[in-house]
């Protein structure tokens, strides 16, 4: 805490606070909303006040826009909702749009909206509408930046005239969480993009040097007499499929639903109930030949958004539910698992959160899986050896996953219109004698007002209990930098004891730590005679256990990357381990052994071209190597090309390949241990990634997307094994091969993993917030010795497996409150 104090201490003297000049936007009332048609001809639109003269903020600062290519944006509202107007003059010719899915901002112009009830600088509700009339919003907060997770129901439209293109919008009520106040003042900002030069505009100027953008949000007042909605929405579903593999046809069908609702105007719950995630995307699989698991993306809807307050902390991975289960059963050498399940089934899920007026962030998640048993089969021969023999199966069920309960509670303060000071908690608790965790973290993000220093500090706790043994962990960490200007740096510490574990609910791939880092970087934010925009940066990083408080090693790099006036933006990077590194975590023993490595450094230099044009491209190349005695035929070189076609407007198609090779590396063999003697190899590793990726949008609501990867990864063993020594370092082993390790005499480390994913889908938004997608889903997998088999023999290998085939149909529809009070109280008028 020591540090903590003398940061904090230094921030202070540092910080000064400047008042800043605010635009402000008198809105009006109207007795007759607008048809949102994107033609404003109603009588509403006239005499309001129009905001005008926007300001650029990139690449170039402070200019104004010319006549033929200006905005204005006028604002009206009723008792149900705001509506925007904005009309966005420009040459015809000179819009860029492109047909894509919500959220999803393609090559396209966009307008938006940012509100901010609170006008606190840190809470803002995001809306944007593309020159094709695709949607996008998000949530921002400058802990979490912009969260297109989060998604509201809200109606636009757009129409392209002869001067420029045309924005109608209605935000209701119940998109946005704010108080009923006399006369309040929100925070209120408009912004427009050109993507044909990546020229941003905003209404009221911000300031680039500052990365806070809402500070410099402007004042909207005039919102009188409004008064909260009920916030209660229903998304019922319903989903159709069938499955075909090795033979077998299922079929499923499910129904569900999601619901949120307002608890006060600025807490609100989200349900997931019965839920059905079968339409999830695919993961990237890897194999995975490290010490630590693969982390793969949250791709469930309803763990994608509004999680602002929970990742609070970095303590919640979301794919920690409905995850894998925790437990191994036990079983003997007659017996065997029958199809162990990769997942728990999530019976329901819950969120509430929300920020009071005064900056209190609230926030509570609660999740429920069920009960998970596996079946064990037992083969007992009796009479062996007579004419009688005869195998005998028995079979058990033993629990592997219990039910378990998740929570996580958040207390989040905001002040200084950058700040805030964190608690939060998140714990498991499982039935039986199954493995609870809990982990307790205080958190702090202060900075001055002007967001040019900050202090950041954290400490945590874990415990985690089962019927053996109960443990607490410890961890902290603190920083303090510069995040403003051209010239930046951070400099910190980060420790975690040996006990120190989150991993039943977050995600932690090493303890034990205690790192010092420091980074400095410059940029620039204005364009230079070649180029829009440039950045070049360094760090440096010096590693310990924290038990015993023993050197691990140190590195350091550094990375640039630069915009062109023609819009490519390529980069160099680099890093370098100096000296011996020692890895206490390569021969998964605890932190009893280490492997020795020394002077790694490699390089990658990377490209991506214009994406405004028909043809783009992404591509990348890069070089590793050890610069020793004992490891100077080790070689990583890797490569990748990842083109782009844009024929139209509506159709956009993308291919990629990369290329990995790993020669003469070294690393543990697969849980082989003879003697006590911890076994590694040397190993030749080739990994190639092909993928296609491709969206036909007929309008903004209706679209064929495909989504398509093939992994393949081929590891081959030098036939000799090595032993690792006291001192970190490889001894030949003199009495095995990689064939005779282990108790298996015909193990063979050698892979051949090989997998195949198709993703073939139509989606139809039919009406605001309702959806009906159908998906085809093709999966191939394979895994063999056969390491060095080309990679199309290895494909036709693939093919010859059993081939998974989903297609599956799903229907959400939307259901507002206040809709169906309204039709309700016709029918009773009538």
């Amino acid at each position: 805490m020591k540090y903590l104090f003398l940061f904090s201490t230094l921030f202070l003297f540092l910080t000064h606070l400047e008042a800043q000049n605010k635009k402000t936007y008198q809105i009006t009332r109207t007795d007759k909303p607008p048809t949102i048609d994107g033609v404003l001809n109603e009588t509403m639109w006239q005499n309001l006040q129009v905001a005008t003269d926007f300001i650029q903020f990139r690449p170039d600062v402070g200019n104004t826009l010319p006549k033929e290519k200006r905005t204005e944006v006028k604002m009206s509202y009723d008792d149900n909702a705001i509506y925007i107007a904005a009309y966005l003059y420009d040459i015809p010719t000179d819009i860029m749009r492109q047909f894509t899915q919500r959220d999803n901002f393609g090559q396209s112009d966009f307008f938006g909206i940012i509100f901010n009830p609170n006008n606190d600088a840190q809470n803002n509700t995001e809306f944007f509408v593309f020159s094709s009339g695709t949607q996008a919003d998000a949530v921002e907060s400058p802990n979490n930046g912009e969260d297109f997770g989060w998604n509201a129901v809200w109606d636009s439209a757009v129409q392209i005239v002869d001067d420029g293109w045309v924005v109608e919008i209605k935000i209701p009520y119940r998109a946005l969480r704010f108080t009923q106040q006399e006369n309040p003042v929100w925070g209120i900002q408009f912004h427009r993009h050109f993507r044909q030069t990546r020229a941003q505009y905003s209404w009221n100027p911000i300031d680039v040097t500052k990365g806070n953008f809402g500070l410099y949000n402007a004042n909207l007042e005039g919102l009188k007499n409004i008064t909260p909605p009920t916030r209660l929405s229903f998304y019922p579903y319903a989903s159709a499929l069938v499955n075909s593999f090795e033979g077998e046809t299922e079929t499923d069908f499910a129904a569900g639903l999601d619901v949120k609702y307002g608890i006060t105007e600025n807490i609100t719950l989200d349900a997931t109930l019965i839920p059905d995630f079968s339409q999830a995307g695919f993961d990237n699989i890897r194999l995975n030949l490290g010490p630590f698991e693969q982390q793969f993306s949250e791709r469930r809807q309803f763990f994608t958004e509004g999680l602002d307050l929970f990742s609070k902390g970095n303590l919640f991975y979301t794919r920690r539910i409905g995850g894998g289960p925790s437990g191994d059963p036990e079983i003997d050498d007659d017996e065997e698992i029958l199809n162990y399940p990769e997942k728990v089934q999530l019976l329901n899920a819950v969120k509430v959160s929300g920020r009071t007026k005064n900056g209190l962030g609230i926030g509570f998640f609660n999740a429920i899986t069920e009960k998970t048993n596996v079946n064990i089969e037992k083969s007992e021969i009796v009479n062996e050896n007579t004419p009688s023999e005869e195998t005998i199966k028995s079979s058990r069920q033993e629990t592997i996953e219990p039910l378990a309960n998740y929570n996580i509670m958040v207390l989040d303060q905001q002040f200084n219109k950058n700040s805030s000071v964190t608690l939060i908690n998140t714990n498991v608790t499982r039935d039986g004698d199954f493995r609870d965790a809990n982990v307790t973290g205080l958190l702090l993000d202060l900075a001055n007002k002007k967001n040019t220093y900050s202090v950041y500090g954290e400490v945590k706790m874990s415990t985690f209990n089962d019927v053996e043994d109960k443990e607490n962990g410890y961890s902290s960490r603190v920083s303090f930098g510069k995040n403003s200007g051209k010239l930046r740096f951070w400099l910190g510490h980060r420790f975690a004891d040996e006990n120190y574990d989150i991993n039943d609910l977050g995600i932690l791939f090493r303890n034990n730590y205690s790192n010092y880092n420091f980074n400095i970087n410059y940029r620039i934010f204005e364009p230079t005679k070649s180029f829009n925009n440039l950045f070049v940066g360094t760090w440096f990083n010096y590693n310990q256990l924290a038990t015993p408080n023993t050197y691990t090693g140190a590195n350091m790099g550094a990375n640039f990357r630069a915009t062109t006036k023609k819009l490519h933006t390529f980069g160099i990077n680099a890093n370098w381990n100096i000296g011996k590194q020692y890895d206490y975590f390569e021969p998964r023993n605890g932190f009893d052994s280490y492997f020795l490595t020394d002077n790694y450094a490699q390089t990658n230099l990377w490209i991506s071209s214009n994406y405004n044009n028909f043809f783009a491209l992404n591509a990348n190349i890069g070089y590793g190597r050890f610069f020793d005695d004992v490891r100077d035929n080790f070689n990583n070189y890797w490569y990748g090309i990842t083109p782009r076609f844009k024929f139209n407007d509506k159709f956009l198609l993308v291919l990629g390949y990369s290329y990995d090779d790993y020669t003469a590396d070294r690393g543990y063999i697969n849980d082989q241990a003879v003697e006590d003697e911890i076994i590694f190899g040397q190993r030749e590793l080739i990994e190639t990634v092909v993928s296609i990726s491709g969206s036909y949008n007929f309008n903004p609501f209706n679209a064929l997307t495909l989504s398509f990867r093939n992994y393949l990864s081929r590891v081959t063993y030098d036939d000799q094994v090595y032993n690792l020594q006291d001192d970190g370092t490889l001894l030949v082993s003199d009495t095995n091969t990689k064939y005779t390790i282990g108790s298996d005499s015909d193990f063979n480390p050698d892979a051949n993993f090989n997998t195949w994913n198709l993703d073939f889908s139509y989606t139809w938004q039919f009406a605001p917030g309702s959806q009906l997608t159908a998906l085809y889903r093709n999966q191939i997998f394979n895994f063999t010795n056969d390491s060095q088999e080309s990679y199309f023999k290895s494909l036709n290998n693939l093919f010859d497996q059993e081939k998974q085939n989903t297609f599956s149909l799903r229907l959400v529809y939307f259901i507002d409150y206040n809709d169906l009070k309204k039709v309700f109280r016709n029918k009773s008028s009538s």
